[in-house]
């Protein structure tokens, strides 16, 4: 098996591009921080949210990790690899979705202010991390993976934003809920486009070379 996934030049371990492993750390060291900030504000305003954002941000965090462990591995590593976080994508929207209709039960309106705040935060880390990973958007599977978290991330920043200005004016849950929801959606969205591309790449790689 692996010599017939490995007969093909896409199996070989690519040259790694340092300004790649470079950002890949940086968003690393922010989205983990991030997470604990969000996690403390999603608990402090009542926000789901915002604990759905702060979920995203460490799945965001274990996810440049992963990326960096596989690269410079073969093709098919780093297609498993995406497969892996596809799941994971798709595992954290199934959790938002479902702690989102949970808290329809309660109703209790967050706290519009901390989540501005907070949101806004957010929103300029997810920036950054998606403009310095813009350039290697087109990459394989797992580098498509990466840049499609940061995208959703960025996203999912705006909604929170709204959500905060929505609970402000109405002084209901229903924003920050429906907030919650579209980024559950989001998830699973990006969990399907990463799968797709991921199961692409193997079928190639493993397919006989004649």
């Amino acid at each position: 098996m692996s010599s017939s996934c490995c007969s093909n030049s896409s199996c070989s371990a690519p040259t790694v591009d340092p300004r790649y492993r470079k950002a890949l750390w940086v968003a690393l060291g922010l989205n983990a921080l991030m997470f604990i900030v969000e996690l403390g504000a999603s608990w402090s305003s009542g926000s789901v949210s915002l604990m759905a954002d702060s979920i995203d941000f460490f799945g965001d965090a274990a996810n440049y990790g992963l990326s960096l462990f596989v690269l410079g591995m073969a093709s098919t590593v780093r297609s498993q690899a995406a497969l892996f976080k596809a799941t994971c994508m798709g595992a954290f929207g199934i959790f938002v979705l479902a702690r989102t209709l949970w808290s329809l039960q309660a109703g209790t309106a967050p706290e519009p202010a901390t989540m501005g705040m907070v949101g806004f935060a957010a929103l300029a880390v997810n920036a950054g991390v998606a403009l310095m990973l813009y350039r290697f958007r087109t990459g394989d599977a797992n580098m498509r993976s990466v840049w499609i978290c940061s995208r959703n991330d960025a996203l999912g920043n705006v909604a929170v934003l709204l959500a905060a200005w929505g609970v402000f004016g109405t002084g209901s849950a229903w924003p920050d809920l429906l907030v919650a929801a579209v980024m559950g959606g989001l998830a699973l969205t990006g969990a399907w486009t990463v799968l797709h591309h991921a199961r692409a790449e193997l079928r190639h790689a493993t397919s006989p070379q004649g």
